[in-house]
Formats: structure tokens, C-alpha cells, sequence
């Protein structure tokens, strides 16, 4: 049975809104809607989410089809950056990049690479010590951390080489017999349950 890390889709970026608080964008809803009617969606048994707005909005559109409730797990949250606050796209994505290649040190202040991988493997063992194996789950969440946790599944060394493609709305599957990787990052829209590694 099959586990899968989503990424939400595209936000409103608001650089006087925390980065926490932001919110899926007119694309970002449209592309998490797009999915609703996919079998796997209805398969889903649990959905745990981040506390961030925007993988909870994405979170509430899958809910919305199973009828389920959507657990709120807080350590899920992307790698604490609010050190430096909001990061204009160019910046941002020079300081990923550092991010990822010395992940045992802080970028001026914000959670290292190595202590976010930690936590998020750490919360989402957690939960599936505690989950019926034969339960299609979902865990909701961010690029960073996701891309963190698929690095410990496969067994490699942290590099932003495994990073999701950008935009987000992505997403990897795990087996839940023996947590390994089925298959990489895949556009949410294009994800099919019996999707394997190319």
C-alpha cells in the first residue's frame, strides 16, 4: 500500500504576510482541485498536514473528497527560515542552494538542512508507527523538508540534486510495507497509483 508526500502548489507571495501564513494562489487551487476526481484521492485514508496555510488549504481540497478530517501535525512545517524573512526570488533560491550543500551549518541563522531532515523523518515515523499499513496515507506539505525526507527514504546524502521541480504541486510515493521509494517527484496531476522509478 502506498504513502505519498505532497507539496502544495503555487502561493501568494506577500512579502508583508509571514511566509507561514501564506496562502495557495488562484493557479495553486486550481492545480490541487484539478486532482479531486483521480482514484487515488478517494483511496486516501489519513491526511496529515503542515500547519501552514498553504499545505492545510491543500490538505482541506483532498479532505473534501474522502471526507475524512485532516490531521495538523506542527513539526511538519518547512525549514524555519524566519531568521532572515521574506528572501526576493533570486536571493531565495541562492540561499537553497547553500542550504543544501552544507547541511550541517546555518545560512544566518536559519534551521540547518541536517536538523530539519531530523525533524521531519522524526514526525512522519511517528506517525506511520501508529498507521494501519493497509491505509493509503497522505502527508501535506513543503518542497524543502519533503525533498529532506525522500534524501533519507533513498538512503542519500542531502543535495538539492533531489529537489522537486519548482512551482511545487509535486509528489513522491513510499510503500508502507517497507518505506522505500516507488517513485520520484511527479506532478500531482500526472501521478497514477501504479506509477513505479522510470
Amino acid at each position: 500500500m502506498f504513502a505519498l508526500y505532497i507539496t502544495h502548489p503555487q502561493v501568494r507571495i506577500d512579502p508583508t504576510v509571514p511566509v507561514p501564513l501564506w496562502g495557495l494562489s488562484e493557479v495553486g487551487a486550481a492545480r490541487a482541485n484539478t486532482i479531486k476526481d483521480r482514484p487515488w484521492v478517494g483511496r486516501l485514508r489519513r491526511i496529515v498536514s503542515s500547519a501552514e496555510t498553504k499545505a492545510i488549504e491543500t490538505a482541506e481540497i483532498l479532505a473534501s473528497v474522502t471526507g475524512i478530517n485532516v490531521e495538523i501535525v506542527e513539526a511538519m512545517h518547512e525549514n524555519d527560515r524566519s531568521a532572515t524573512g521574506f528572501l526576493a526570488p533570486p536571493e531565495f533560491e541562492e540561499a537553497a542552494d547553500w542550504f543544501f550543500a552544507n547541511p550541517d551549518k546555518s545560512f544566518h541563522g536559519w534551521e540547518s538542512a541536517a536538523d530539519a531532515q531530523s525533524r521531519i523523518v522524526g514526525e512522519v515515523m511517528s506517525v506511520l508507527d501508529n498507521h494501519d499499513a493497509s491505509h493509503p496515507i497522505a502527508f501535506v506539505g513543503h518542497g524543502a523538508v519533503g525533498t529532506l525526507l525522500k534524501c533519507h527514504l533513498a538512503g542519500v546524502p542531502i543535495s538539492r540534486a533531489h529537489d522537486q521541480p519548482g512551482g511545487g504541486g509535486n509528489l513522491f510515493a513510499f510503500s508502507l510495507a517497507d518505506r522505500s521509494l516507488s517513485c520520484d517527484w511527479t506532478p500531482i496531476e500526472n501521478w497514477r497509483e501504479n506509477d513505479k522509478w522510470p
